[in-house]
């Protein structure tokens, strides 16, 4: 049997991101990333009395996720070049963990997103337009992907 060790994640990013170089010159982004989700209150369960609204729809509570990116070389250099906070993507990787010491000397796991496809969604116009440049991106393929009840249009980029 093999194993997999595999993540997709749909959200916006939570601040700008950073662009740091390794001692041997690669490149390497890390951002923060944003997942929601939404789900009814119930009646009775801890923090989520409320029930039904007085129109007699449901009440939903959102919980978001924080993630912890990171993407290396030229894909890292577009991410940093052309997201902002706020700005939704679209990525896939692997969940990575290292272990460390905090400043009491406890032991700790952090765990990272190393995404290997970054998919900038509707924002690149944008940035293009904000950065001044003339030559904006070609689309070089799109599709149409399901996610619960969305459907999302994918679209790869080719940025010189």
């Amino acid at each position: 049997m093999r194993d997999l060790n595999q993540v997709s994640l749909m959200g916006r990013l939570g601040a700008d991101p950073i662009l740091r170089q390794t001692k041997s010159g690669s490149s390497v982004v890390n951002f923060s990333l944003a997942t929601s989700r939404q789900f009814p209150k119930r009646a009775g369960e801890a923090g989520r009395e409320l029930g039904p609204d007085p129109r007699g729809a449901l009440e939903f509570v959102e919980e978001t996720e924080w993630h912890k990116v990171v993407v290396w070389g030229k894909q890292g250099e577009h991410c940093f070049q052309y997201l902002k906070k706020g700005d939704p993507v679209y990525l896939s990787g692997t969940i990575r963990s290292h272990s460390y010491s905090d400043q009491g000397g406890v032991a700790r796991t952090a765990y990272e997103i190393h995404a290997e496809d970054v998919n900038f969604l509707g924002t690149i116009r944008r940035s293009f337009e904000d950065s001044g440049r003339v030559q904006e991106p070609q689309i070089v393929g799109a599709s149409m992907m399901a996610l619960g009840d969305q459907e999302i249009e994918m679209t790869e980029l080719s940025v010189s």
